[in-house]
């Protein structure tokens, strides 16, 4: 990656997120249970296996909506870092969590791994040709290259709050589009790259 593309890369992150940390929690609350009764609502064929996220820092809380998923029967997951990479594991009600870094946690070693069909995938920002930006890592463009390379190709759904939005978010070869975002005020699908 180019300096100029990191530089604006890191912009847009830093702006992203400064809107979202700028969001009061009743908001936040609000805006993030309407993200899940959307997809709750829109979603209506569930995957057997779906991974979604614990929320860090002011992140969107998306835990409702992995409960609507598993009481329709869906496994979930969520991302662990193994070796600077990410691992699927099952996420079940009542077994422990282990620190994972970056203020998250994660079910530990002894949880069965997923290939999950259905991501819903954090994000710093993203922009309406399906354009993402993580927080600066890498990881799920990796996890997901390494799916499909196995012949899974996951549903990516991103879910941020509206204010995540960029104009245009820069992206590389590497960088992997998203399928749909869900925002607390729209459902977008963006068009074929």
């Amino acid at each position: 990656m180019t300096d100029d593309l990191k530089s604006l890369k890191q912009a847009v992150r830093r702006a992203a997120l400064s809107r979202r940390d700028a969001m009061d929690e009743a908001t936040r609350i609000e805006a993030s249970l309407a993200v899940c009764d959307r997809l709750a609502e829109d979603v209506t064929d569930t995957p057997d296996i779906v991974s979604g996220f614990l929320p860090i820092r002011s992140e969107i809380d998306i835990r409702p909506l992995m409960m609507t998923f598993a009481d329709r029967r869906a496994r979930l997951c969520v991302p662990a870092i193994v070796e600077g990479a990410l691992q699927f594991r099952e996420l079940v009600r009542g077994a422990p969590l282990e620190p994972q870094g970056f203020g998250t946690y994660a079910p530990g070693a002894d949880a069965a791994v997923f290939d999950p069909r259905l991501m819903l995938v954090p994000l710093a920002a993203f922009d309406r040709r399906g354009g993402r930006i993580g927080y600066g890592r890498g990881y799920y463009d990796t996890a997901i290259s390494a799916l499909r390379a196995k012949g899974i190709s996951p549903t990516l759904i991103g879910v941020a709050f509206a204010c995540q939005e960029a104009d245009g978010v820069p992206v590389e070869p590497h960088d992997i589009p998203l399928d749909v975002i869900a925002t607390e005020t729209e459902l977008i699908v963006p068009a074929p790259r």
